[in-house]
């Protein structure tokens, strides 16, 4: 049964052709379909960022209030660097 490739990905045509130069047409086709049907059952696990969670939490208690804005370009927050510094660093972001 020929793999039908126009609808196929250029990775995956890649991969098709390496198989069959590796190990023929016939089993090339058997050994793609079956790393299809692998990939597509494969689940992708969303990534979560723990920093994110741990900043929105923080956060949290300022979501109702009013004079607490972040703008249009938001702000930066970095750790402070240097000789004796501590903390975080808090720099409004310009266009």
């Amino acid at each position: 049964m020929p793999i039908d490739e126009s609808n196929l990905k250029k990775g995956q045509i890649v991969k098709l052709n390496a198989l069959r130069k590796s190990v023929g047409n016939d089993l090339a086709e058997e050994v793609f379909l079956k790393w299809l049907k692998h990939l597509s059952s494969a689940k992708k696990a969303e990534m979560v960022d723990p920093t994110a969670i741990k900043l929105a939490k923080a956060l949290a208690p300022l979501e109702k209030d009013d004079s607490f804005r972040l703008g249009n370009q938001g702000y930066t927050v970095r750790r402070a660097r240097g000789k004796g510094a501590s903390g975080f660093v808090v720099v409004k972001n310009h266009k």
